[in-house]
């Protein structure tokens, strides 16, 4: 059994990570059993003025000591559900003190399992307009589309001012629709909810497009590593492969 380590960066999509670990280890090995988790989380508000200046260097710094910690308290790898974390997770830099897994590569496994062709991609700004996903999906045989940039401004909009705050209207739940909808009509045969609070908002019998959940997704490969004998994962950072 592995100690799993879960790198919080926002608080409500890290909170349903954790959960997600706990159900899925249930389901496994038993009633109130889950494999050992330590989630470590430095507030969000450390990293957001380099997020917004760009600075992807600064914030892989802060997620490195996220990391750190959570060898200290003796997790023996980690995840960390935020998909745009990952961009700055991917810098070159000395290794994390832990391997981890990559929540795209996760995503792209499963899509590519339940025979997609074309993923719709919601996530964050810096998330939807970032190579990570299409070039992940591509290594997969599968191809990305992103919304439009009216598109991609609202779902900023609406992530930062409501969803990191535990604010889901159905309002919002509205204008997420009418996205995916419009991501169907370009060709997508499913979408991607590639921030860690989207299937808070978006439940799978809410979206006119089969959904793949990036944070329940990687919370059901964590256990599958700290249960199933499978090898530690090789990624500590920097440009995975």
């Amino acid at each position: 059994m592995r100690h799993i380590g879960i790198v919080a960066h926002s608080v409500p999509g890290s909170a349903q990570c954790f959960q997600a670990v706990a159900q899925h280890g249930q389901q496994v090995m038993g009633t109130h059993k889950h494999p050992d988790v330590t989630l470590d989380c430095i507030p969000m508000g450390r990293s957001m003025p380099a997020w917004e200046a760009g600075e992807y260097d600064t914030i892989r710094t802060v997620l490195a000591e996220s990391t750190a910690r959570l060898a200290s308290a003796g997790a023996e790898f980690f995840v960390c559900p935020d998909n745009t974390a990952h961009l700055a997770l991917e810098r070159p830099g000395p290794d994390l003190a832990l391997p981890g897994l990559h929540i795209a590569e996760v995503v792209a496994q499963r899509a590519a399992t339940a025979g997609h062709r074309t993923v719709g991609v919601l996530g964050t700004r810096w998330t939807m307009e970032a190579e990570l996903y299409p070039r992940v999906l591509a290594a997969h045989g599968l191809s990305c589309r992103a919304p439009s940039a009216e598109d991609r401004a609202e779902i900023q909009r609406i992530t930062f001012e409501q969803l990191v705050n535990g604010l889901f209207t159905d309002a919002a739940l509205e204008r997420f629709v009418e996205i995916i909808n419009r991501l169907g009509d370009r060709g997508c045969d499913a979408v991607a909810l590639v921030c860690t609070e989207f299937p808070l908002l978006v439940p799978p019998e809410a979206a006119p497009l089969p959904t793949l959940d990036s944070t329940d997704l990687l919370a059901r490969a964590a256990v599958r590593v700290a249960t199933d004998g499978h090898e530690l994962p090789g990624w500590r950072g920097g440009p995975p492969g």
